[in-house]
């Protein structure tokens, strides 16, 4: 998603008194705010996505080293860092990670699971107000009551020094405890950045546009797919006659003399 550009050539005069007016230095406070918000979550949901990576290796080492059989050998001579239970709770541990740490991208991405069977026909004002009162009701509300009781069970378990069920797992069990709570507060602050755009939609300026995050404008409807642009296959340069083009461009440009010639 790019930064916020308010076109007035391509804002449509919703009141039907005129021409669209010069609003590019009337971007709404709420827009700022929104897109400051989107980009915290992106950021967090991009640094979040990077943990398949030492979830991925580690489930890969549990079962190479149990396979092999030198599992018991490493945990004698270099520790119990790669005793399985160790390791297994590694992966859950960066497994619940990835998860919460991604929640909030999704949805400023639209990319989160969506019932579209009905809201995909609905016009586009009606699209917004369906957006409000999700959030308004049901995503922001039931979030913040889940942070609540989250950050309860992350305060107990600091307090009481929690350590795995298992005698040989990890300790500090808090620390996995708290991502899940920093990872619903993204939730919260995408909730309230979409929140913000689509009070905008609803009682803000009709004559400006701005990169929405679950919503189409009118005529971008159908451009996209689970928040990415659509790509039409037909459209699509073969990728070997691109290079082989850039190639042949490059090497007119080095030699124009040869070129020329030929």
């Amino acid at each position: 998603m790019n930064d916020i550009h308010v076109t007035p050539s391509d804002a449509q005069d919703t009141s039907g008194a005129g021409q669209p007016r010069d609003v590019s230095h009337e971007i709404p406070r709420a827009i700022r705010i929104s897109e400051s918000l989107r980009k915290f979550v992106d950021l967090v949901g991009r640094f979040g996505s990077w943990l398949f990576i030492p979830m991925i290796l580690i489930t890969v080492m549990d079962v190479v080293l149990r396979k092999i059989g030198i599992q018991y050998w490493l945990i004698v001579h270099a520790g119990r860092m790669f005793d399985s239970t160790v390791l297994q709770e590694l992966e859950w541990h960066f497994h619940t990670g990835l998860f919460t740490l991604v929640l909030g991208y999704g949805y400023i991405w639209n990319t989160h699971v969506r019932v579209d069977l009905i809201r995909e026909n609905l016009a586009f004002r009606k699209k917004v107000w369906l957006e409000f009162l999700g959030l308004t009701f049901f995503l922001i509300p039931y979030c913040s009551i889940v942070i609540y009781f989250a950050f309860v069970y992350t305060y107990d378990s600091f307090m009481m020094n929690e350590i795995s069920a298992s005698t040989v797992g990890l300790t500090h069990r808090w620390i996995i405890k708290s991502v899940l709570v920093f990872g619903l507060v993204t939730a919260v602050v995408a909730g309230i950045a979409v929140w913000l755009q689509v009070v905008i939609l609803l009682w803000g300026p009709q004559d400006i546009r701005f990169p929405l995050m679950t919503i189409e404008w009118p005529e971008e409807a159908g451009s996209k797919i689970e928040g990415k642009t659509r790509l039409e296959l037909s459209d699509v340069e073969d990728e070997f006659e691109r290079r082989d083009r850039e190639r042949r461009e490059a090497a007119a440009k080095a030699s124009p003399g040869a070129s020329q010639e030929s």
